[in-house]
């Protein structure tokens, strides 16, 4: 069985991955893109080793900061473990879309451009990615990914699922989504998010993954002294809320995804739910 958990942060995907591993006795795989990066920890709500209970986890921490971790690495990686483990019940869990439709489905990386964008500054660069995509997530400053960007020529394509994956969705409503997101951050702060992202700050000033990672960008401009702590944070709670929304509309137009409502006052009914479609033959 391959199971696939996806859903914004704060929905509680960690939390179910352990439950359902332990029930169906699986290892679990990451899904999410920032969290293959070592050292990115409280920014990145990273599952600590006493919360993994001894179950096996994969492609958590495998990368450097310095390193330019792709979907095509994740892809690859990803389908190694599948094959090496495919006896075994398998849990992948994150909330990035894309690396999972890349690993389920025969993905097809998109052709590039041969067009020269050197000439463009940050800011025009950045200005000709809005117009090819006006939600595009990417930092002015991070010139090799706009690059990236405006050479992809066609979005990737996928022509048949080559694996037979469930895939539930944790939800709530906007609201209290909203609500548990703003408090995350605020338990992020408190946490020590500012000394970490501080100290990646100093020794991977130019991390592609830190500079478009929400959480610390935001900081990085605070550190920059171009805007304060105060707005630091606020941007984070904004960046958070946007991104949750961008995951939702995402998977609803490219999986076929299972949603669940999510019972925070006693998460084990969600348990049993999730629990319950799996064994009923979902």
């Amino acid at each position: 069985m391959i199971l696939a958990i996806v859903g914004p942060t704060g929905v509680g995907k960690t939390k179910l991955s352990i439950e359902l591993a332990k029930y169906y006795n699986a290892i679990i795989i990451n899904c999410d893109a920032m969290q293959v990066y070592q050292e990115m920890n409280i920014g990145t709500a990273k599952i600590t080793e006493e919360e993994k209970e001894n179950i096996p986890h994969h492609l958590f921490d495998i990368c450097n900061l310095d390193d330019n971790y792709s979907v095509f690495n994740y892809q690859q990686d990803a389908r190694k473990l599948l094959e090496e483990n495919k006896d075994k019940n398998i849990i992948l869990v994150g909330g990035t879309g894309l690396y999972l439709k890349a690993l389920l489905y025969d993905y097809e990386f998109a052709k590039q451009n041969d067009e020269n964008y050197e000439k463009y500054s940050n800011e025009e660069l950045y200005k000709l990615a809005i117009k090819k995509d006006h939600e595009v997530d990417i930092h002015q400053n991070n010139r090799q990914r706009l690059i990236s960007f405006l050479k992809r020529e066609n979005s990737p394509k996928t022509t048949k699922k080559l694996y037979d994956a469930q895939i539930i969705g944790l939800t709530t409503s906007r609201e209290k989504l909203y609500d548990i997101i703003n408090k995350r951050v605020d338990k992020m702060i408190e946490n020590g998010l500012l000394e970490e992202a501080r100290n990646l700050y100093q020794k991977y000033p130019d991390s592609r993954a830190l500079n478009t990672a929400i959480g610390y960008k935001e900081l990085f401009k605070y550190f920059n002294n171009e805007i304060t702590l105060d707005e630091a944070i606020y941007q984070i709670k904004i960046n958070s809320r946007h991104y949750a929304k961008r995951q939702y509309t995402w998977f609803n137009h490219q999986l076929n995804v299972k949603w669940v409502e999510v019972d925070f006052n006693n998460f084990n009914n969600t348990i049993e739910c999730v629990k319950q479609y799996i064994d009923n033959g979902a």
